[in-house]
């Protein structure tokens, strides 16, 4: 079988939508490539035996009852270059914010020095949330979205990387956006084959993703041909889908029809297309979602800005529509997953209960809305990895170990709330950076807390 590691150590992971498992002492053999082999607890009749065997061979790592161990987390969906803004401008509509500080921040990633202290600041820092798993929009430039997909692939966390596409003069400012829908295209191609390159030499996985900022930013012929581009590779794709009133009106006015109708026309959406915010997603968007097997990247705390609207992500759930996190750094001022599941809990229930108390409770709110911590935490797991088409968020055999260490002797579990189902939530609920001690990637450790 050649195990490599054996972990051994309390593990809490959400098995099933809405669920939670937790397993003390839990077992797990982890082959050289990464991936899980078993994971057996006390019980197993084979149990004493691997534990035996492990401690022989010396592969044995083990980690005592003040420390539990949770699956990487996975954002689907930050803006890298935006890392240096984060918490700025927040208060202004979304196109101000684009035009007077996004959009003039990004153009300066034509800079590669600039560029790999942010990408080296931002890949370190999201390592050390638990951030296993990363979905990046790079910038238009082609050159330094390869070095932050290369900074990935260096420091060991698994990414999605899109040089990003925009060439729409109409709502693109001349001194950032591509040439022309022809270089445009030509540059992805490259962008693509370059990361290619790079992933034959990456065990954790670095993989390139179509990016067309969203509608707004590109013309008819560029979505066309990226669509194509898309399916002729079997690339992922990323964008934007309906995230406020003000898109969702611009692609009306344009085409007569909805964003997501638009998108499916362009041939960008599908099986491995993941779609940021989608509030304003009506009924005929959300069937196509369903039908194509597009994902959306929840950013709960993004969309509380600029969105306009809370994502019904329970609605979406029950039509079938798979559902990750994202952070959508810097719309969303956390790098954290951990704050992102907990405003998704928190927003799905003022979505259900409503927030205008001059209304009757009855009329107040959408009924059937909210989502559980434990829904949250699939969702920030094994919702981004299936959105991603991988192995992804569970302690189960033929899945990547992707890990997080919490030290529980950081949170309150004085006074009686030290059993098993109060530790999994104030993990969830109590978790930020310094007490998370350790973080695995494909079965290496790729972050060790000093503190």
């Amino acid at each position: 079988m050649n195990i490599i590691k054996y972990i051994l150590a309390n593990i809490c992971h959400p098995p099933e939508y809405g669920k939670v498992e937790f397993i003390n002492h839990a077992l797990i053999g982890v082959d050289r490539n990464g991936i899980i082999q078993f994971l057996l607890k006390p019980t197993d009749a084979t149990y004493q035996e691997k534990l035996k065997q492990a401690k022989k061979e010396e592969r044995l790592i083990a980690f005592d009852d003040s420390k539990l161990i949770l699956p990487g987390f996975i954002d689907l969906h930050i803006h890298a270059p935006q890392w240096p803004q984060a918490g700025v401008a927040l208060d202004s509509p979304l196109y101000d914010w684009l035009d007077n500080c996004t959009f003039p921040l990004e153009s300066k990633y034509s800079n590669p020095e600039f560029s790999k202290e942010v990408y080296n600041n931002l890949v370190d820092t999201l390592l050390a949330h638990g951030t296993t798993t990363a979905l990046y929009f790079a910038s238009a430039n082609k050159n330094t979205s390869l070095s932050l997909a290369r900074i990935c692939a260096k420091k060991g966390q698994r990414a999605f990387v899109g040089k990003v596409v925009m060439d729409n003069p109409d709502q693109t400012p001349d001194y950032y956006r591509d040439e022309s829908s022809q270089s445009a295209l030509l540059e992805t191609e490259d962008f693509c084959k370059e990361v290619e390159k790079l992933a034959q030499n990456t065990l954790q996985g670095i993989y390139p993703v179509i990016t067309p900022r969203f509608i707004p930013s590109c013309t008819d012929s560029t979505l066309k041909n990226l669509g194509e581009l898309a399916q002729t590779h079997n690339y992922y794709v990323q964008s934007h889908c309906s995230e406020s009133d003000w898109e969702d009106s611009y692609v009306f006015n344009r085409f007569g029809k909805s964003d997501a109708e638009m998108l499916k026309s362009f041939g960008l959406l599908g099986p491995r297309s993941i779609m940021a915010h989608c509030v304003k997603l009506d009924t005929t968007g959300a069937n196509i979602f369903a039908e194509t097997g597009t994902s959306i990247a929840h950013c709960p705390i993004s969309n509380a800005y600029f969105a306009n609207s809370v994502l019904p992500v329970a609605k979406f759930q029950r039509l079938g529509i798979n559902i990750g996190l994202g952070s959508d750094i810097s719309g969303g001022f956390s790098p954290s997953i951990y704050d992102n599941l907990r405003q998704a809990v928190i927003v799905s229930r003022l979505l259900e209960d409503g927030v205008d108390s001059s209304l009757p409770s009855e009329k107040r709110g959408k009924a059937n809305s909210r989502i559980t911590l434990a829904k949250a935490f699939w969702h920030a797991t094994v919702g981004g990895g299936q959105a991603l088409k991988l192995k992804l968020g569970l302690f189960k055999k033929d899945y990547s170990f992707d890990a997080q260490v919490i030290d529980l002797s950081t949170l309150p579990t004085y006074g009686g709330f030290d059993n098993q189902n109060s530790l999994w939530q104030k993990a969830l609920y109590l978790t930020n950076s310094p007490s998370i001690k350790a973080v695995f990637v494909q079965g290496k450790k790729v972050y060790q807390n000093q503190l």
